[in-house]
C-alpha cells in the first residue's frame, strides 16, 4: 500500500546557496597567517558554490548530474549527504544516505583494509555485529581477498573504490550517491558496480550520480540536471539536456 510519505520526494533541495570565503591573496606559511590574522590584514573574497537552486529527486529514480569542473556539483553532492551546512535555503533528506563522495573519504591510510571495512561501516551507522556477519560478502565483492589485512595506504585508486563501494552498499540504501567513483577500476568491476545499482534502484533506492562520462550517464539516468557557475542551468530528459550541454560546452571553446 503507498502512503502519502511514500509520494514525497526522497530528496528536495529548496533554494539552496552554499558560500565559502577565500583569502584574497596567496599566504605561504602559517605563520605569515597568524601575523596578517593578528593585525586584521587578511582580505578575503566571496565564492558562491551554489546560488538559489531548486531540485528534487523521486523515490527510485536515478539522476544524473553534470557540469563542468567547478560547477557546484561535488558541494550539491556534500549538502545533501550533510557534510556541508547550507549558506541558505533548505535540504531534505527522506531516508538513510549512502554517500561515496571522494577516493578514501572514511578510511584511515594506516589501518588495514579489514580495519578499515569497520571503520567505514561504522560512519554509515552499521553495527560491528552485523558488519562481522556480513564481511565476508564485502571483502569478496571488494575483490581484494589477498590485501585485505595489508594498510590501504598501499592500495590503489581502483582498490580503494572497490572496497568503499563494497561496504557502502553491502545494504540496501534509501539513497545512494556516487560521485565520479565509477571512474577507476577495470571495466568487469564496474560493470558488477553497475548490475548492484540497478538492482537498488529496481528496489527503490534513489541514485544520484556525478559523472564527466556522459555516454554512462545518457545510458544509466532516467533525468538529468545540469548545474553552471553554482546554478541550475536546465533539467529532464536525458538527451536533450546532454545534446544541449555538448553544444554549449563546443560553443565555449575557443
Amino acid at each position: 500500500m503507498t502512503t502519502g510519505a511514500d509520494r514525497l520526494p526522497a530528496i528536495q533541495i529548496q533554494k539552496v546557496s552554499v558560500r565559502f570565503y577565500l583569502p584574497a591573496e596567496r599566504i605561504v606559511s602559517f605563520k605569515e597567517y597568524v601575523l596578517r590574522r593578528l593585525s586584521g590584514r587578511i582580505g578575503h573574497r566571496e565564492l558562491w558554490a551554489l546560488r538559489d537552486l531548486d531540485l528534487e529527486v523521486r523515490r527510485g529514480e536515478m539522476l544524473g548530474i553534470i557540469g563542468r569542473n567547478g560547477a557546484g556539483k561535488s558541494t550539491l553532492l556534500k549538502v545533501i549527504s550533510r557534510v556541508l551546512r547550507p549558506t541558505s535555503g533548505r535540504v531534505v533528506v527522506r531516508g538513510r544516505t549512502a554517500p561515496l563522495l571522494e577516493l578514501g573519504a572514511g578510511f584511515h591510510f594506516d589501518l588495514t583494509g579489514r580495519e578499515n571495512v569497520y571503520l567505514n561501516a561504522t560512519l554509515f551507522g552499521y553495527s560491528r555485529e552485523l558488519v562481522t556477519r556480513h564481511l565476508a560478502d564485502i571483502v569478496a565483492f571488494s575483490e581484494l581477498e589477498e590485501f585485505i589485512d595489508s594498510p590501504i595506504r598501499n592500495y590503489s585508486n581502483g582498490m580503494l573504490a572497490r572496497l568503499g563501494f563494497a561496504v557502502a552498499t553491502q545494504f540496501r540504501p534509501d539513497i545512494l550517491i556516487l560521485d565520479e567513483i565509477l571512474a577507476v577500476g577495470d571495466t568487469g568491476f564496474q560493470e558488477k558496480c553497475l548490475q548492484r545499482i540497478e538492482r537498488f534502484r529496481d528496489q527503490g533506492t534513489s541514485i544520484l550520480l556525478v559523472s564527466h562520462d556522459l555516454d554512462r550517464v545518457r545510458e544509466s539516468c532516467e533525468r538529468v540536471a545540469w548545474i553552471e557557475h553554482g546554478r541550475l542551468v536546465d533539467h529532464g530528459d536525458p538527451d536533450a539536456i546532454l545534446g544541449a550541454y555538448r553544444e554549449g560546452f563546443a560553443t565555449a571553446l575557443p
